[in-house]
């Protein structure tokens, strides 16, 4: 198997609870909070954790909340690399009305990065990195850091290990120009797509379109949009793929980009092919939609879920 490092820049610890009520004026006694790891590329290999493999996680971390990170992840038997960062790592709160099933989420920034700091990033990514390997990044990129660091690491990591992105906002838009190295595999949702394209993709085929568009740009070998409850779909040098989804009850959608991205990395590490991998992606998204809070897939709802996503050409 393909040695698999996940980075994020700015990490979070999650904190989960409920309340019966969210109403502005009085105090809310909430529940007795669960806490979790956060971030893209820690969830990323949180899912991969879940479903059977192994990975390794770069996270940024600051301060007494950033051990405590690490605490939480090394609990839960993933290896970590600790890049020192600037300022204390962040915390986010999610708090759920138990009278509407409503989820408020509250996600605070992050501390501001200088641009030494995203320099020192890219060499320890670099150094991080295994010959052969996978680099996940995933996750929101700091204040302060540049919004061309996914092409700067591309650049980097180029001929040495596949990079797979999962970004947004001003990153996502800086690679979408392709002014600079690309990455190996670029994971978007269609209401980014939508932005990025200028124009509406209302179904799979416009969004298959869109991104054999972004591969023939030289954007990255591989682009994939995930469509919600239809699925996703995949383009690259061998075509144009989509994955359906299987039907199940929502109860969070927190995690499933992060359990798709771990299952797809997953698949690809063990050397299966775009469609299974793209089928393992959407069965873990279905997975962690139907679990509570910030809780990802499960591997026994995932094994269940696979035949009922199956995967065509487009």
């Amino acid at each position: 198997m393909l040695d698999i490092l996940t980075v994020t820049l700015n990490p979070t610890i999650d904190l989960t609870t409920s309340v019966p009520h969210v109403v502005a004026g009085p105090k809310l006694r909430c529940a007795l909070p669960d806490v979790e790891p956060g971030g893209g590329g820690t969830n990323v290999s949180r899912a991969i954790k879940i479903l059977g493999g192994a990975s390794r996680a770069l996270v940024a971390v600051g301060g007494p909340t950033g051990d405590r990170l690490l605490t939480l992840l090394n609990t839960q038997g993933i290896g970590t690399v600790a890049l020192r960062g600037p300022g204390e790592t962040r915390q986010s709160l999610a708090v759920t009305d138990r009278g509407t099933g409503e989820q408020f989420r509250f996600v605070l920034p992050g501390p501001e990065w200088h641009p030494s700091d995203a320099d020192h990033a890219l060499a320890a990514i670099a150094g991080a990195a295994r010959d052969g390997g996978l680099v996940v990044l995933s996750g929101s990129q700091p204040p302060g850091v540049p919004e061309d660091f996914p092409a700067r690491l591309a650049a980097r990591l180029e001929g040495r290990a596949r990079l797979i992105v999962d970004t947004s906002g001003a990153p996502l838009r800086a690679l979408a120009r392709a002014a600079g190295a690309a990455p190996w595999l670029l994971r978007m949702d269609d209401v980014e797509a939508e932005e990025l394209a200028g124009y509406p993709l209302p179904g799979v085929s416009e969004s298959a379109a869109f991104a054999e568009e972004l591969v023939n740009r030289g954007v990255a070998e591989v682009v994939i949009v995930a469509r919600g409850s239809e699925g996703a779909v995949l383009a690259s040098a061998e075509g144009r793929l989509q994955a359906g989804t299987a039907k199940v009850r929502v109860v969070s959608k927190v995690g499933a980009g992060d359990s798709f991205v771990g299952a797809f990395t997953l698949a690809v590490a063990r050397g299966e092919s775009f469609e299974m991998a793209l089928r393992r992606g959407n069965a873990a998204a279905a997975s962690a939609v139907t679990t509570p809070g910030t809780q990802l897939c499960r591997r026994d709802e995932v094994d269940r879920l696979l035949p009922l996503c199956t995967a065509a050409t487009v």
